[in-house]
């Protein structure tokens, strides 16, 4: 796949969603300047309301909310453009790192789009068409606006998925057989685009949750994507709802960008964790938006004996203009599967609205490897309950600002954590705890343990890195769409 090398475009803004049923819209929103204002006045207003202080509080509430909506552009999710390019009526230009010479229409295939009748021989079938152009210019399969109920189905190589933005993809609820698949898979891939106008990519989770709640299940539940020993992978301008388990999983991969997506669960649902890159290097992660039940994105490495066996680190991560919402987990989580180590993770310009912790380092002793070298800058934090939250004892609960709990054996080194002020929900008499962990601070309130010592009188220092990953220069170009 020829990829283009150029500056990134940084005046991109994600469409974000509401995070609070009845007080923000539950379809994506984009935020300007004033509403963001709005919105922390009226969170300000809000705790005021807890203290007791109700003077003059509720018309003030009610005059800011009313104010927020008037400056807040929103739309439902599968209606309307995204954050780059791609085709419309009267368009013939969408952005990908490929372009195809082929394409063809699902419903070319017999494919019918009342969300009721089964599509998935349709897709197997379109995909197999396609697949003999892998190596003539690639091919392109388009899903027209409808309902596509289907089951699994496998990508080819040199191959673009792209979705109408009026298109939904609806996975089965049903779970015929042994071991449930993921509903887009590939494995041993090289060149595959998964994109569209800001169509749908639906779970239809609810079922699976249900089952997973009583008991019901014998093995783990599908995930939306996974793709499998693969390389340079996009996944880019599309909607995921309510994932039965993960949303996008690539593992044993390399040379992936995801890129202006849209990610939304319960966040009460179970395991739908929005982006897990497991053993992948050279991963670009931004301009996206999630909501989910458990971690953000969460990088791992491999799980226990297997993991430690394959010995695959995840490497050269890159995660930045990402906004996430979830109250029981992590903005950027690495592990708990980690046994093959994690290295060089450059996370920056991050938002977290009500969600659990910031960066959290999950691991525990015959599942992890080294983590070294994370580095994360200008991080925006609203109503977190922990900002850091790092453990070898995978499974216990924090009570501070930053609970950082290495391994005896293999110590947490060369943390950096600088430039940070947390705001506690109540005065603790001890707000860091450290244990076997070493690393430098600087600018940070309240003032860290001395495990962290302060970068001034510290012999080691941890700036930001000034170099580029590859990954970073890979950009997005015009094709022609071929449907249009």
């Amino acid at each position: 796949m020829k990829m283009e090398h150029r500056a990134g475009n940084r005046s991109e803004v994600p469409w974000r969603h509401g995070y609070k049923a009845g007080i923000l819209p539950s379809f994506p929103c984009k935020l300007s300047a004033s509403s963001l204002l709005l919105l922390s006045l009226f969170i300000a207003m809000g705790k005021l309301v807890r203290r007791g202080e109700h003077f003059l509080v509720q018309p003030i509430c009610l005059l800011l909310l009313l104010s927020f909506f008037s400056t807040t552009e929103c739309r439902p999710p599968a209606i309307g453009r995204g954050n780059v390019n791609l085709p419309a009526v009267g368009q013939s230009k969408y952005q990908s790192t490929s372009c195809r010479t082929h394409s063809a229409s699902l419903s070319d295939f017999g494919a019918v789009s009342d969300g009721k009748t089964s599509n998935t021989k349709a897709f197997q079938d379109a995909v197999a068409h396609l697949s003999q152009f892998s190596g003539d210019g690639g091919g392109l399969l388009y899903i027209p606006p409808g309902r596509w109920l289907t089951g699994p189905f496998n990508l080819t190589s040199c191959f673009t998925l792209f979705l109408h933005r009026d298109a939904v993809i609806l996975a089965s609820q049903g779970c015929p057989g042994g071991r449930y698949s993921s509903l887009i898979m590939g494995s041993n891939l090289t060149d595959v685009v998964i994109t569209g106008d800001n169509g749908t990519i639906d779970g239809q989770g609810d079922f699976w949750w249900a089952k997973f709640h009583h008991k019901q299940l014998k093995y783990t539940r599908g995930y939306l994507v996974e793709l499998m020993y693969s390389d340079q992978i996009l996944i880019s301008n599309l909607f995921f709802l309510n994932s039965p388990s993960w949303n996008i999983h690539p593992v044993y991969s390399s040379n992936i960008v995801v890129k202006g997506i849209t990610i939304s669960a319960p966040v009460h649902s179970p395991n739908t964790d929005g982006i897990n890159p497991d053993s992948c290097s050279n991963v670009r992660i931004e301009d996206s938006y999630i909501v989910s039940g458990d971690d953000c994105v969460a990088i791992k490495s491999g799980w226990d004996e297997y993991g430690i066996a394959v010995g695959m680190p995840s490497q050269h991560i890159v995660i930045r203009r990402l906004t996430c919402v979830s109250p029981t987990s992590a903005t950027i989580a690495l592990g708990s599967e980690m046994s093959g180590g994690i290295r060089d993770v450059r996370a920056e310009d991050i938002t977290a609205i009500n969600t659990e912790s910031g960066v959290r380092i999950k691991t525990a002793i015959g599942r992890g490897a080294f983590v070294k070298d994370v580095f994360v800058r200008r991080m925006t934090l609203d109503t977190m309950k922990w900002v850091f939250w790092m453990t070898g004892n995978y499974n216990s609960h924090p009570d501070g600002t930053g609970r950082l709990q290495g391994i005896a054996q293999a110590p947490f080194k060369g943390i950096c954590i600088s430039n940070v002020t947390v705001g506690m929900r109540k005065a603790r008499k001890q707000a860091w705890f450290c244990e076997n962990v070493n690393g430098v601070s600087s600018a940070v309130s309240p003032e860290p343990c001395d495990a962290l010592k302060d970068e001034s009188v510290a012999e080691i220092s941890c700036p930001f890195p000034t170099d580029r990953l590859p990954i970073e220069d890979v950009e997005l170009t015009e094709c022609p769409f071929p449907m249009a």
